[in-house]
């Protein structure tokens, strides 16, 4: 919840457009301004104050407690010119909230967060869980100071500056192997319960700290113990002695409890998925310290499980809830026709017999890791003092999934680029696109970030290399102009693409809604885009397309109309269509819609001149119901607009 406080008139307008606008998300918090501070900062996640910066400041220090904790704020001065990021600008999610507030008041947000200002990515804005010396390594980023980047595998994170290089593969520190060890001999307790029907997927409460001495957690996880005699908590595996200091800082990515060094952090993925079997009234101690147990034997870290996953029948099961609910992740379910149907080392008659599986640990954490999953700890059942075992549990590590977005750009104007197409760029650690687009964009990617650029006609193995690097675990943008759905580079790209990656469609302004909004509304009813290059479709085919819309009366956009190589199509095409629509028939001619050199003419279609008309032109030819309105293009809806009661 976000708390608003004001304390004058204008501040108040202010406050109340932004409760208006965000009705579910706001709290207006009147009385004294003090104590409406006050109770806000205990009682919400992030604050509004419609107040003097100074002002603001003077209410909220003795209110401050730890920047893991303490809510984020933005100050918004009286005239509503500027929304300050004022604190807790990445824990408390402040510098986000000022964007926000900025763009709902017409505001300029003021953000001074360095990593913010600079470009580079805040290691603590990732979403990951982290362990270390946040402060020491981000320092060392933004100074240019070498920082060595070691991961056990690769993960789709952003694009870090050039002074951050890769270790060598597999280069995180491994620390000495543990006592003990994984026992996945004996019987297994898996389950025994009637199904019951749930949603597939349950929520879980924030995660509570697992890991320990080197703890120093992202907000949703909170601060472990530190100095040399802290007591982690109950079952909670304490990293080795991180031994002889490595010169410079680093940035670790690991699942796994690793020593390190004062200039070290460690970024936990969510990479393990635990599977847990529990017999009908299992306790959540016996699940959870089960869980913790295997963990800290495999010298895993608990911040890296992604997920508990258990058989459909364990969907309410109170253990397994409850230890979902104390690591902080949800609970993913399966049929037992699923489960009994994955290949697993350990099978078992118990839960067959009660679930129908003759696996539920072992088998749900397979499914749930999916394709290349690695089973890391066999099923192992849970050690209660003097009685049966009541739970069991696997661990599996996921393969690396890499992300990739495919971005249309729009038709070329700034302005008509989305914010969410902004921000996969600026997420993206890798960029392919044509030469050309890429230079459209090139100012908004973050430093480090890697260009793959190719000239025209290679957009097929453009599409490769952006799955092949997604596929190899990195955050891929590949981009194209208008909506890289229509004629650009989805297609290809997600023909190439399996399940194996992330997949993400960011949509974009196409050329035919540029040009019909230049114009007027000539796509107010039924209307279709057909491509009149023939170097990949035949002509009969796209013949027969034309005539199909020409017989149905529907609205046409020609794309691809014309080139030095192809110049009777075009011709072609129109004379389809005059044997359907009157030579009167309104056709507008849009050159490099949306941009600074671009052009536009209203003709028809017994006037249109071909020869004006190239690749970078879209035509668009209006059906018998288009007219030409105050020297625009516009094609009635269609529909016949009666008032209440006319009938």
């Amino acid at each position: 919840m976000i708390g608003l406080i004001s304390a004058t008139a204008a501040g108040a307008s202010a406050r109340d457009r932004l409760a208006t606008a965000w009705p579910d998300r706001t709290r207006v918090y009147d009385g004294p301004v003090r104590e409406a501070v006050e109770r806000a900062f205990a009682e919400c996640d992030q604050l509004v104050c419609f107040l003097a910066t100074g002002a603001t400041v003077r209410l909220l220090a003795p209110l401050l407690a730890d920047k893991s904790t303490d809510p984020g704020v933005v100050c918004v001065d009286e005239a509503g010119r500027y929304a300050v990021s004022l604190l807790g600008g990445h824990g408390g999610g402040a510098n986000s909230l000022a964007t926000e507030v900025g763009s709902t008041l017409s505001a300029t947000p003021v953000i001074t967060t360095a990593t913010d200002a600079t470009g580079i990515p805040g290691l603590d804005t990732l979403g990951l869980p982290f362990e270390g010396a946040m402060a020491s390594v981000t320092r060392a980023m933004l100074d240019g100071a070498p920082v060595t980047l070691r991961a056990d595998t690769v993960w789709p994170l952003p694009p870090l500056p050039p002074n951050v290089t890769a270790g060598v593969a597999g280069g995180v520190p491994t620390p000495p192997a543990r006592p003990g060890g994984d026992d996945p001999t004996g019987p297994a307790a898996d389950a025994a319960a009637e199904p019951s029907p749930r949603p597939a997927v349950a929520t879980a409460a924030p995660r509570r700290p697992l890991d320990g001495p080197n703890a120093t957690t992202a907000r949703s996880t909170p601060v472990g113990p530190t100095g040399p005699n802290a007591r982690a908590p109950q079952g909670v595996p304490t990293p080795s002695a991180p031994g002889t200091a490595r010169p410079g800082a680093a940035v670790l990515v690991s699942d796994r409890v690793v020593p390190l060094g004062p200039a070290d952090v460690v970024l936990r993925p969510p990479s393990l998925v635990v599977g847990v079997g529990a017999s009908r009234g299992a306790g959540v101690d016996e699940v959870y310290g089960l869980v913790v147990d295997v963990l800290r034997d495999a010298g895993l870290s608990a911040l890296s499980v992604g997920e508990l996953a258990t058989v459909d029948a364990k969907a309410d099961e109170p253990g397994i809830v409850g230890a979902a609910a104390e690591l902080g992740v949800p609970v993913r379910t399966y049929p037992a026709g699923v489960l009994a149907s994955v290949d697993v080392p350990n099978p078992s008659d118990a839960p067959l017999a009660a679930v129908g599986t003759p696996s539920v640990a072992e088998a749900a954490a397979l499914a749930a890791a999916g394709r290349g999953g690695e089973l890391l700890v066999p099923k192992r059942k849970s050690s209660p003092h003097g009685r049966p075992a009541m739970a069991t549990c696997a661990v599996v590590r996921r393969a690396p999934r890499g992300r990739l977005a495919v971005v249309g750009l729009g038709p070329g104007a700034r302005d008509l680029v989305t914010p969410r197409a902004v921000a996969e760029l600026r997420r993206a650690s890798v960029l392919v696109g044509l030469d050309q687009y890429v230079d459209q964009i090139r100012d908004l990617l973050r430093p480090g970030t890697r260009v793959i650029e190719s000239g025209l006609g290679r957009e097929e193995e453009r599409a490769r290399t952006a799955v092949a690097e997604a596929r190899a675990g990195h955050a891929v943008a590949l981009i194209g102009s208008g909506d890289a759905g229509v004629y650009a580079m989805a297609s290809p790209a997600l023909a190439e693409a399996a399940d194996d990656i992330e997949v993400v469609g960011v949509p974009g302004v196409t050329a035919a809604l540029a040009a019909a909004a230049i114009l007027g509304a000539p796509l107010g009813h039924d209307h279709v885009s057909i491509s009149l290059s023939d170097l990949h479709t035949p002509w009969e085919v796209i013949e027969r397309r034309v005539r199909a819309a020409a017989e149905a009366d529907i609205v046409v956009t020609f794309y691809n109309p014309r080139s030095r190589g192809r110049d009777w199509q075009l011709p072609k095409a129109l004379a389809l269509l005059a044997e359907h629509r009157t030579g009167a028939t309104p056709v507008g001619v849009v050159r490099n819609a949306s941009r600074p050199d671009g052009t536009s003419h209203l003709t028809t279609l017994a006037r249109i001149d071909p020869t004006t008309v190239d690749m970078m032109t879209v035509v668009t030819v209006g059906n018998t119901a288009t007219r030409e309105i105050a020297g625009r293009m516009v094609t009635p809806r269609g529909y016949r607009w009666q008032s209440e009661g006319a009938r």
